[in-house]
């Protein structure tokens, strides 16, 4: 299960603000990008994902991101920055 790697890494962004942030400074190793969240908030993340030949992960809800992640609520997308 793709999650299983989010779940161990060391650090995480969580969000998409910081999530782009985490992109644009290199730091991204890769995205994970719920696939039910907004096109308008993550498009710009995929884009700028793929110009830096970043790994883009799907997930089938942010719910289930963001329990990954360990919030309790939903999250668009998270970046592993560190595992």
């Amino acid at each position: 299960m793709p999650l299983e790697r989010l779940k161990q890494a060391k650090k995480i962004t969580i969000g998409t603000k910081q999530t782009m942030k985490a992109v644009q400074k290199g730091l991204a190793l890769v995205v994970y990008v719920a696939r039910d969240a907004d096109d308008r908030v993550v498009e710009p993340l995929l884009k700028m994902c793929e110009e830096r030949v970043i790994e883009v992960i799907p997930v089938d809800t942010m719910a289930e991101l963001g329990k990954a992640s360990g919030i309790q609520v939903g999250a668009a997308s998270v970046a592993i920055t560190a595992e």
